[in-house]
């Protein structure tokens, strides 16, 4: 899912050293035909390919059909956003465009044209400053960047989810009017069930308000969780649910795991739920990633009618998102350029950006800079007078995870199911039969499996071999009638392996604080990018917010009001790691709790389904 996708790597220059010792290539079988691309030097996805026989034509499929082994297609409408979020983004949005035209525009240079940087430069234009991005390789996207092989298959980053819960990626697909190229899934979560292989668990939610739905969704699954353990369960969220984000807020001292044991939650939740969240949403194991991370995740999904429902977009992320970003920033006087690797941030005497030096001699000058750069480039990049600065010393704070996105073709159409699927592997996180779920990779006759490996730390120095043959062991038990690892049922065509060292920041315990606000010391330097302070995280919505509220600074500032977004840096510079917190007795009282979790259970289960 990948809720963990945003600002490209732009502009990393790199010593060869650091390049060696930080970037590890996918090491492509003899075999193999190796993909040309450019990345970043120590922090780019890279991959490579491995055919296993010649490609079959590729079939292209404007609309989708019902397809062999009883697998449902179907997208439904657009849900009606009308949350208190939502209304918020549309109100941050209009601010922008109710700005007064500045007499003389802001040149605006951006580092990265991922989400983070296109979506800062997009509402600059907004309020009527030019922006230029650049970035470092010849795509769109960053983390959700995508390329097309010599068949001409689409391969990706990450396998990336639009939830009912990204407020400002809503808003930002209204204002492009590209609302059609999202394609909503049936309101679902669905579980591969590692005791039953071949077998799925569905957490279905019914058309009622949040969070009656989520409750019955959570009442009528009686695959993975008994009666006591969903009473418990139920207990145990409470404080999240009633005291809201600023209870979620202190418990980032915890691991989920640790909150859980702390609320009375059964070990087993742990097992049958919570892996595959923290995989999902981090790419990391429960035992590292905060609760914050998780609780976020659920408050948001619990109290938004539509906030856990999915959407897939019809295309790759580059072309369908990134590109109509583009077209919004020229059509309003801004520019993106690609290839145009950062080499140093030049300073003045006073610690000011000077300008930007770029591979090649080119230096670049700006009004305002902005770094929409992931944490670890940037952290490279720092100019030397700026290393001994309290507030970019606790970006030390801060590092990427790594991850690994598997493609894999196959000769023909495997039985699954159009949407997203969590594996509850050992090595997998989620997975999803593109071929059915998205109209730009749709194929009648033969699946294309996109699947997330993770956590990645042990694989992603492996060969691209040793990871497919994985991938493929784990498929064996999920697909057990269809696929073997040794090709004697399914056929693999062709595979494609993506690595990226370095993906959005590793949210494990106490990061809250290391996060700073999108505003630095520096008066002309601004930052954008998930790792940066929103509600939203390591999110696709995480570095479309840090990217508006980056530009909600410049351009508020400039016309001389007061930000309506983000934190100050003595605000960040304030901030310390949290301890464990408020426990469930001093919140609720066992008591309490149980009698709040009867009313809602009580209520929920009398509606009608």
């Amino acid at each position: 899912m990948a809720l963990a996708t945003n600002a490209t790597n732009g502009g990393l220059t790199a010593s060869a050293e650091l390049a060696s010792s930080l970037s590890q290539r996918s090491a492509a079988p003899a075999p193999a035909q190796q993909l040309a691309f450019a990345s970043s030097a120590a922090f780019g996805a890279t991959k490579s390919a491995r055919v296993n026989a010649t490609s079959a034509n590729r079939v292209q499929h404007q609309t989708r059909t019902n397809q062999p082994g009883n697998i449902r297609c179907k997208d439904y409408p657009k849900p009606d956003f009308d949350s208190e979020p939502q209304r918020e983004a549309q109100q941050l949005s209009a601010s922008f465009k109710n700005l007064p035209r500045p007499e003389k525009p802001l040149k605006v240079a951006i580092i990265g044209a991922g989400l983070a940087g296109l979506s800062a430069a997009k509402y600059l234009v907004d309020a009527g400053h030019i922006p230029t991005v650049y970035e470092a390789r010849d795509v769109l996207g960053g983390k959700v960047a995508a390329w097309q092989d010599e068949d001409g298959d689409w391969y990706e980053t990450g396998l990336h989810i639009f939830f009912g819960a990204y407020p400002n990626m809503m808003e930002l697909f209204k204002e492009l009017d590209i609302e059609d190229r999202l394609q909503w899934k049936e309101h679902s979560m669905i579980f591969a069930m590692p005791d039953k292989p071949g077998e799925f668990s569905r957490f279905d939610f019914p058309d009622l308000p949040a969070p009656a739905n989520g409750v019955v969704a959570i009442l009528r699954n009686n695959d993975m969780l008994t009666w006591p353990e969903k009473v418990l369960f139920g207990i145990g969220l409470l404080p999240a649910m009633i005291q809201g984000q600023s209870y979620v807020e202190k418990q980032d001292g915890l691991s989920i795991s640790d909150w859980m044991r702390k609320q009375g939650v059964p070990e087993r939740v742990n097992e049958e739920v919570f892996i595959a969240m923290a995989k999902a949403l981090n790419f990391i194991d429960p035992w590292e990633i905060s609760s914050t991370v998780i609780l976020t995740a659920m408050n948001r999904f619990l109290q938004e009618r539509h906030g856990s429902k999915m959407a897939f977009l019809d295309g790759p992320p580059t072309t369908r998102l990134c590109q109509p970003m583009v077209d919004h920033i020229t059509q309003g006087g801004g520019q993106v350029l690609l290839e145009k690797r950062l080499k140093s941030i030049e300073v003045n005497d006073d610690g000011s950006v000077k300008c930007l030096k770029f591979q090649g001699g080119e230096e670049v000058t700006a009004d305002v800079y902005v770094s929409a750069m992931p944490v670890d480039p940037l952290k490279l990049l720092l100019p030397p007078a700026w290393k001994a600065d309290p507030f970019f010393q606790k970006l030390d704070g801060l590092e990427g995870v790594p991850v690994i996105n598997v493609h894999l073709w196959f000769d023909r159409k495997l039985t699954t199911v159009d949407h997203l699927l969590f594996s509850r592997s050992k090595l997998l996180s989620v997975y999803a039969d593109m071929s059915v779920t998205c109209k730009g990779y749709a194929d009648e006759n033969a699946s294309m499996l996109e699947l997330v490996f993770a956590p990645a730390k042990d694989w992603i120095g492996r060969s691209d071999e040793d990871i497919v043959h994985a991938t493929m062991v784990e498929l064996e038990r999920l697909f057990p009638t269809e696929v073997r690892a040794d090709g004697s049922k399914a056929k693999l065509k062709k595979s494609i392996v993506v690595k990226t060292p370095r993906s959005v920041y590793k949210a494990v315990t106490g990061r809250q604080a290391y996060r700073p606000g999108q505003t630095t010391p520096i008066s002309n330097f601004y930052l954008a990018g998930c790792f940066t302070m929103q509600r939203y995280l390591a999110s696709m919505e995480g570095a479309i917010l840090s990217g508006k509220q980056c530009a909600d600074q410049i351009a508020s500032r400039e016309a001389g009001r007061k930000a309506l977004t983000g934190i100050s840096v003595e605000e960040f510079l304030k901030r310390q790691p949290e301890l464990a917190t408020v426990s469930l007795v001093a919140a609720l009282g066992v008591a309490g709790a149980a009698a709040a979790l009867l009313v809602a259970t009580t209520a929920a289960t009398a509606l009608p389904l």
